[in-house]
């Protein structure tokens, strides 16, 4: 077995073990993946102060993300088609989160249905949802979350319409993945991913298929799919949603200081400073930007958490530093997902734990409730203030 020491080892062996369309899914943005680049680039250009002479004994990591108990203040990301990445893999994931003390985020595209992960899991997971036209469909959403149990809604808004990613359209991504010659020569490759769903059954997105109105197998799919998200959207509709769900909400996709504002005001418990890890908006600013101006305008007064780019301890640090509440990875535990099943998201978590705990101390920091931007050397001119 491999020593893994970081997630890019995860990804490394990832990249050999998943078909192509799969692996190009997750790493990749939109457009010329610009801010998919940047999202982790700019982690790079903030430093960390070291500190000397401190006690680093009986450091902490515990915290709180909306009031549920973490054992480090990180939740994985809802990330579309992760029974794809490996079989059964929501399942796989979510397991690995409930043992390791994190969150585990469901989203509305998995392949595993809420029913399934409940069923295989002892403890709540977060559903993720789309903001979509069908307004029965989203109320049957949140009451399956509520018969699931499920301890928290985050709901999706930069999703109104799909930003290109050249990737997917040139691998002719779909779920169950389309068998051209191109594909199925890929697939030949990677033995143990296909042995693994020829065991399954599980291969379509499990919580549409059977569930939305006509969508009855993947070929009615692609068509509900191309029609469903709403255009229309606007925060008057999200607090719609809002009445839907009585239990913690989490709002998904904050980029802007206002938009922050406006989460607000619709009774979010939570938001997400968030650009769907580059896959939407090519050109905007990256996540860890943008966050200083959005805590200037609403950290006392909400959760403010982050998504997008997040590959280490150390990134996680400086978030928080910076004045998250919580941090979410998607791509680094697909990564260990598809390297090694339950097991690499496990190694994953592992991995980011100890860069934090480590880092932490090299810091003078013993707990992370103690992290500030006095922690941090960060360049002058790098929040995301719009001139």
């Amino acid at each position: 077995m491999p020593v893994i020491t970081t997630i890019e080892d995860l990804r490394r062996i990832y990249e050999r073990r998943v078909p192509r369309m799969f692996y190009d899914y997750a790493e990749s943005g939109s457009w010329t993946e610009q801010t998919f680049r940047e999202n982790t680039s700019d982690f790079e250009q903030i430093r960390l102060r070291q500190r000397v002479a401190f006690d680093m004994t009986g450091r902490n990591t515990a915290s709180q993300m909306i009031g549920q108990n973490v054992s480090m203040p990180v939740a994985l990301a809802p990330v579309g088609l992760t029974g794809m990445q490996c079989a059964d893999g929501e399942i796989k994931a979510a397991r690995a989160a409930e043992n390791f003390g994190v969150p585990f985020t469901l989203s509305t595209m998995s392949i595993c249905s809420i029913e399934d992960v409940a069923e295989n899991t002892d403890k709540p997971f977060w559903m993720q949802v789309y903001t979509l036209k069908d307004s029965d469909f989203m109320q049957r959403l949140f009451d399956r979350a509520k018969a699931a149990k499920c301890s928290a809604a985050v709901i999706t808004v930069d999703l109104q319409l799909m930003g290109q990613r050249h990737k997917d359209l040139k691998n002719g991504l779909s779920a169950p993945p389309k068998l051209t010659a191109k594909s199925v020569a890929n697939m030949m490759t990677k033995v143990h991913w296909g042995l693994g769903m020829l065991g399954t059954k599980r291969r379509f997105f499990g919580n549409i298929v059977g569930h939305a109105k006509g969508v009855k197998d993947a070929s009615s799919l692609s068509s509900w799919t191309a029609e469903a998200f709403d255009q229309a959207l606007d925060w008057n509709r999200i607090r719609e949603f809002r009445k839907m769900w009585d239990g913690p909400l989490i709002i998904k996709g904050i980029l802007d200081a206002e938009d922050a504002k406006a989460a607000l005001n619709v009774g979010a418990d939570a938001i997400i400073v968030s650009n769907h890890g580059g896959r939407q908006l090519d050109g905007a600013l990256s996540a860890i930007r943008s966050l200083p101006a959005i805590m200037d305008a609403v950290g006392d007064k909400i959760e403010v958490h982050l998504d997008s780019g997040i590959r280490s301890g150390q990134d996680v640090l400086k978030a928080l530093s910076l004045g998250a509440k919580g941090t979410y990875v998607g791509r680094a535990f697909v990564y260990g997902l598809g390297a090694q099943g339950e097991q690499g998201v496990t190694t994953a978590l592992e991995v980011i734990h100890k860069e934090l705990d480590t880092t932490m101390g090299l810091c003078g920091v013993r707990s992370v409730a103690d992290l500030s931007r006095d922690n941090l050397l960060v360049p002058a001119d790098f929040e995301g203030h719009w001139a």
